[in-house]
């Protein structure tokens, strides 16, 4: 939700109107003015590398103050605390923060009680969220539950996916359910939270883009869950196919293995011209595992 910003006023003098109203009216032009400067008071000179604000929040787990619920994450799950004691914050349960200009420590809210000054021009009570950075275009999602950066009209949430995604994909993304409610297959961090970019991949599942650009790369082009194709792999599967065809299949595996088996066997003997009796034997038990079969060529 976005903070009521107080604008000015524009009051119009009637003809004829008597000194004591045109004071009076001058007057409260003056004191919303000064009204507005305060609210702005210290904008964007106050906060930590992941929000610009004018509050730090007390966090109700540990009772430490911290800049915001990352910078609590952060200190809290580094590697030289004891495991044991690792924790997030629990971001909806904070309930104080300390305003950064005059020091008061309060309930959550949007003005402080004592110098007056607005703490973050985005403030969500749900999410106890404040940011004087309003160029992300901060917004509530009511079905994630959680503030998302980008703009309401430029998001959709599927709800059976459970998570917001670009209009572009409202009627061609292939819905997986919960597919943002789990970690990247790649580097770990739980998406759903996550401030890193996700990109949902053909077959549904997510990553964070970053990390599908690392994969590709090391030239590594399926889905790290299901082993789907992450991009059109037709000119790729229409190359081996004619290598394939080009490679005479060895004596002693002709008529004895499933069309399948002789594929996955000449692609691999593509990377090993000599063929060797041992490297053959090894390669033809591995090549009957049903795994290996669907990772060579699903998708």
């Amino acid at each position: 939700m976005e903070i009521n910003h107080y604008g000015s006023v524009e009051f119009g003098c009637q003809p004829g109107g008597s000194h004591s109203q045109q004071s009076s009216v001058l007057k409260q032009e003056s004191n919303k003015a000064e009204a507005s400067q305060l609210l702005d008071k210290g904008l964007m000179e106050y906060g930590c590398s992941h929000y610009r604000r004018r509050c730090r929040i007390r966090a109700p787990c540990c009772g430490e103050i911290f800049d915001c619920r990352h910078c609590h994450n952060d200190a809290k799950n580094n590697i030289n605390i004891d495991q044991k004691l690792r924790h997030d914050i629990p971001r909806h349960e904070i309930s104080q923060v300390i305003c950064s200009l005059c020091g008061t420590e309060q309930e959550v809210q949007q003005v402080c009680i004592n110098c007056g000054v607005c703490m973050g021009k985005y403030f969500c009570e749900i999410c106890r969220l404040f940011d004087d950075d309003t160029s992300k275009k901060q917004y509530h999602c009511d079905g994630c539950g959680i503030c998302r950066i980008g703009g309401r009209e430029n998001f959709f949430h599927c709800h059976k996916c459970g998570c917001c995604y670009s209009s572009l994909l409202k009627n061609s993304h292939p819905c997986v359910e919960g597919a943002m409610h789990h970690d990247c297959p790649v580097c770990f961090e739980f998406l759903f939270e996550s401030r890193n970019d996700v990109t949902v991949l053909p077959c549904g599942h997510t990553i964070h883009t970053d990390c599908l650009k690392e994969m590709r790369d090391h030239s590594q082009y399926a889905c790290p869950l299901c082993s789907k194709s992450v991009c059109d792999m037709s000119k790729v599967w229409e190359k081996f196919d004619e290598e394939i065809a080009a490679i005479p299949m060895p004596e002693p595996y002709q008529n004895k293995l499933s069309i399948q088996e002789v594929q996955i066997l000449l692609i691999c003997i593509l990377h090993d011209p000599s063929g060797s009796n041992a490297y053959c034997d090894a390669l033809l038990v591995f090549v009957s595992s049903s795994y290996f079969g669907l990772h060579l060529r699903a998708g």
